[in-house]
């Protein structure tokens, strides 16, 4: 098992586009890249006639310039804090690295502002059911720091489609409750 230090684990992609693809049934709805940013604006999907899942730029490591990134996550927080119609926000979690300031702090900053959030961790297919296990129990010990409680948690492997039923049916859930508003 590779181990990953701060340095490193800021290069890894989480998967973001990929776990759309699986959401959908579609190879290449989002496009997917090795390299981590290559999501650069804000790209809508609409999802069987009732609802839109919107792919936003990372917040974390990406090969562009610091003035970029910068950039993004003011659009990043301007555009979730202006969204009246948002249902959920999920935040993908790449499980093989412990937990990371910037997820913390992105998830905390999204908790202050009475955002609704859940953390989708990813390529949990990349690690023994124990090492996942521990690194979950990390992020959530992690996350109780800040939180009274933890947000709802799914555990996904865009590879292996493991989670897609889960957070298909949660989304159903939510999109249910937003039209009966």
């Amino acid at each position: 098992m590779k181990v990953y230090h701060e340095a490193e684990s800021r290069k890894v992609n989480v998967g973001k586009s990929s776990l759309i693809n699986c959401l959908v049934g579609r190879k290449e709805l989002a496009h997917t890249s090795s390299n981590p940013g290559k999501t650069q604006t804000i790209n809508h999907y609409f999802i069987n006639k009732s609802w839109y899942l919107v792919d936003l730029p990372g917040y974390g490591y990406a090969k562009v310039a610091q003035t970029m990134r910068a950039e993004w996550e003011k659009t990043l927080y301007k555009y979730l804090g202006k969204r009246e119609n948002l249902m959920n926000v999920f935040v993908l979690v790449d499980r093989r690295i412990d937990p990371q300031k910037s997820d913390l702090t992105f998830l905390n900053k999204l908790g202050q502002h009475g955002l609704p959030v859940s953390v989708v961790f990813t390529k949990t297919d990349k690690m023994g059911k124990v090492n996942l296990e521990d690194n979950i129990q990390k992020f959530k010990d992690a996350m109780l720091e800040y939180w009274e409680e933890a947000p709802p948690f799914f555990i996904t492997s865009a590879e292996k489609g493991t989670g897609r039923m889960e957070l298909l049916k949660y989304i159903d859930v939510i999109t249910k409750g937003w039209k009966k508003l």
